[in-house]
């Protein structure tokens, strides 16, 4: 829903519900299914709970779709800022009542359709603080939009990588806050409740609203896990370059574990600053995951990768910590990946360790006014690495290797 300007890996999409539904009384993509009930669109539309509305009423919530009013483009759409009463969902003027973001998709046939109705399907039945909350749809005609909830603050993308006035770089402790929350929303889905994989986990569909909190958007790709005693799904290769995990784009089999590789790319992007594929780098430099990780495990080579925007934020034991925890989401192997509620557990411990910590610098400037040897965690030199403040030992459910 962010701006999602990134190329896909393929322009074809299947149709992937967990209840394999059908559209028209066909087939959606002709893929086996273990599931035994097969969902109609009416079926979906009719069990979703969301609102039903008229196309002419999201014409005026949006001011005719204006240019200025929109909020990002993406492979299936546009999404567009408008306003609705809070209680009836009707037009409102612009300012007043209910702000929404509502994504127009192109009219580019079945597969726009097939996007359109995944989303409804999986945001029509799931609800969690860390998932971004799908208000409504339209379907007549030819037209087909989506109301979301709008957030304000935008993507982490821009956030990351736009450099603008109005974009301010994010500091390490809200960076730490808003990849606590995106790991809460993959752990969700990954979880017995709903069993979903996301496939499309990347910082333009990570969205923030007022307070930096982190919601997953985008579910025009999600896909049921395996079921049935199967250890992974076969699927058409989908999703983003440079997210994808190696062994999905190698054989097509998706697992959850697909999703953590996805985590972890982003974890690094958060850690750097930088985009995962960046032709304007120097060759070497392109391709962030080979060039970042020779350093991740390094006290004298971590600096390397840091953000220089956030340099004196962290200390050397959360930077290693975190590095080390998106090493192991990008592993090769599926197998020594953490899931994703190991994930959120030890960006939790992370988090409360870099809070307190500069809750005691702050507390020491306070009390030392006259102290000018600048922040506590200042860039350290290869001869100044050992810190008995800042063990290296991670608390999380793995522990990180001796770095040298």
């Amino acid at each position: 829903m962010g701006a999602c300007l990134s190329s896909q890996i393929k322009a074809e999409s299947p149709l992937h519900l967990g209840l394999n539904f059908h559209t028209n009384g066909k087939e959606g993509n002709g893929e086996s299914s273990v599931s035994q009930s097969a969902r109609t669109e009416e079926e979906i539309l009719r069990s979703s709970n969301l609102k039903s509305f008229m196309f002419n009423d999201l014409k005026t919530a949006t001011r005719n779709f204006r240019p200025d009013s929109v909020l990002g483009e993406g492979g299936f759409g546009c999404v567009f800022k408008g306003w609705i009463d809070e209680q009836t969902y009707t037009a409102a003027k612009p300012g007043t009542g209910l702000v929404i973001a509502v994504k127009r998709l192109n009219q580019d046939g079945l597969q726009g359709h097939k996007e359109w109705l995944t989303e409804i399907a999986y945001l029509g039945q799931l609800y969690h603080p860390h998932l971004v909350k799908l208000i409504g749809f339209c379907l007549e005609d030819e037209h087909r939009l989506l109301v979301y909830e709008f957030m304000p603050r935008g993507s982490l993308e821009n956030h990351l990588f736009r450099r603008s006035s109005y974009y301010q770089p994010l500091s390490w402790l809200l960076r730490l806050k808003v990849m606590v929350g995106a790991a809460k929303g993959l752990a969700f889905l990954h979880s017995n409740k709903a069993k979903v994989i996301y496939r499309d986990f990347k910082t333009s569909n990570v969205l923030l609203d007022s307070k930096f909190e982190a919601k997953l958007s985008d579910f025009g790709l999600a896909k049921d896990g395996p079921s049935g005693g199967k250890s992974h799904v076969s699927t058409r290769v989908m999703g983003t370059y440079g997210y994808a995990a190696p062994e999905y784009l190698a054989t097509g089999h998706l697992t959850t574990k697909s999703d953590v590789y996805s985590f972890g790319v982003v974890l690094l992007e958060m850690l750097s600053g930088r985009r995962v594929i960046d032709k304007n780098r120097p060759a070497g430099e392109q391709n962030l995951i080979e060039w970042g990780k020779p350093y991740l495990t390094s006290k004298r080579k971590i600096f390397h990768v840091m953000d220089s925007r956030i340099q004196g934020q962290y200390s050397l034991a959360g930077a290693l910590k975190a590095a080390y925890l998106a090493l192991k989401c990008l592993s090769t192997e599926p197998k020594s990946r953490p899931n994703m509620n190991e994930v959120v557990k030890a960006l939790e411990l992370l988090r409360e360790h870099e809070e307190t910590a500069t809750e005691e610098a702050q507390l020491s400037a306070r009390q030392n006014p006259g102290n000018t040897t600048g922040p506590k965690y200042r860039r350290r030199s290869a001869n100044d690495i050992s810190d008995s403040r800042m063990p290296i030992s991670f608390r999380g459910p793995f522990a990180s290797p001796s770095q040298t």
